[in-house]
């Protein structure tokens, strides 16, 4: 190479003056080609347990087995909760002191998820590919809420689940005043109460409308949820607690979601923690409109940037559905539909 002065002359390089430095992390060159697991197994999440997944493998077959795993550092933060099907490789036995890797989550037909709060978009899924939402309510002690009730359903619409209200404790109030409330949205619903030898009368009507389904089982703490799983599965033995008599609420029992086989049946329950509160930041207003498919063509009609929520900002909503576009339930539908509107736009959680 010649030199000028201090110039270097850069015509005079090629190809063998590259230098490279070796590789502190190993020799293995980089590949954009992605593992194809053509070993690995699908498996049902069944429960997380700090930082490791229960799963049930080869599900229905003669090999099904009971496989705890941990995720791939490829999936990152990907959520992995109860009900996801997933691919599992490594030691995928199911031994005592083996662990195998999740390292595909499969595509979910749906995805139930809260946040903290209504202004915290933060999501926190709760469960996938459910297809039942058990909505479950005391009808006395505690007192029903229905805020907590229309916020679960509006996270059911959104999600494309089907809700069903299980109203416990129907010995101590009737259910049909509170029940008028939900009736324009067609919701199945149930009733249970306890027998005084300790059976639970309606518990055959509830396992009989699960059967077949993935179910999930949500309420606050105290409605009697772990009780109804003990009756739907027994030898579960998921702890039960007590409403306070001074905040009439009750006491958290449920400290994880656990899916739970029913017996004699290929459907699945999913009992949830109970909550005091059911964050709904993660949710759009145009995604409630979309769920009320009767209403939703009529919005187009309102003036632009209307929230539907009355006719005094010039929503067109109300004389759409006098004139009968919505049907004969129209009316009935609208009133829901603003309910619901009006908890979702409304930045409380809290009160349920």
């Amino acid at each position: 190479m010649r030199r000028a002065g201090n110039l270097t002359n850069y015509e005079d390089f090629d190809e063998s003056s590259v230098r490279s430095r070796p590789n502190r992390r190993g020799s293995r060159p980089r590949t954009k080609e992605r593992p194809t697991y053509a070993d690995a197994i699908t498996a049902r999440v069944v429960g997380v347990d700090r930082g490791r997944w229960r799963t049930i493998a080869e599900e229905g077959t003669a090999n099904e087995r009971a496989v705890t795993a941990m995720r791939a550092r490829a999936l990152g933060r990907t959520p992995i909760v109860p009900g996801d099907l997933v691919r599992l490789t490594g030691d995928t036995s199911g031994r005592t002191d083996t662990i195998a890797r999740i390292v595909e989550v499969g595509e979910r037909t749906s995805f139930l998820r809260r946040s903290a709060d209504d202004d915290d978009a933060s999501e926190r899924p709760l469960v996938a590919n459910a297809d039942t939402l058990v909505i479950v309510t005391a009808l006395a002690n505690p007192e029903p809420r229905g805020g907590m009730i229309d916020r679960c359903l509006v996270a059911a619409y959104v999600a494309g689940i089907t809700p069903l209200l299980c109203l416990t404790k129907a010995d101590l109030a009737a259910p049909a005043t509170f029940l008028e409330r939900y009736a324009p949205l067609g919701i199945d619903h149930l009733t249970t109460h306890m027998n005084a030898d300790g059976s639970i009368a309606g518990i055959d009507a509830l396992r009989e409308r699960l059967s077949g389904h993935l179910s999930v089982l949500v309420g606050h703490s105290g409605v009697g949820k772990s009780t109804l799983i003990n009756a739907l599965v027994p030898g579960t033995d998921r702890a039960t607690g007590h409403v306070n008599a001074v905040t009439g609420r009750g006491r958290h029992t449920s400290s994880s979601a656990l899916a739970l086989r029913l017996p004699s049946s290929d459907g699945w329950v999913i009992d949830t923690p109970g909550v005091r509160s059911f964050g709904l930041g993660h949710v759009s207003p145009e995604e409630l409109e979309s769920a009320f498919e009767d209403l939703a063509p009529l919005m187009d009609e309102c003036p632009r940037g209307c929230t539907h929520i009355s006719a005094d900002e010039g929503c067109a909503l109300d004389a759409l559905v006098a004139d009968g576009r919505a049907g004969s339930a129209g009316p009935a539908r609208l009133a829901s539909f603003r309910r619901l509107n009006s908890t979702l736009r409304t930045n409380d959680p809290w009160a349920l």
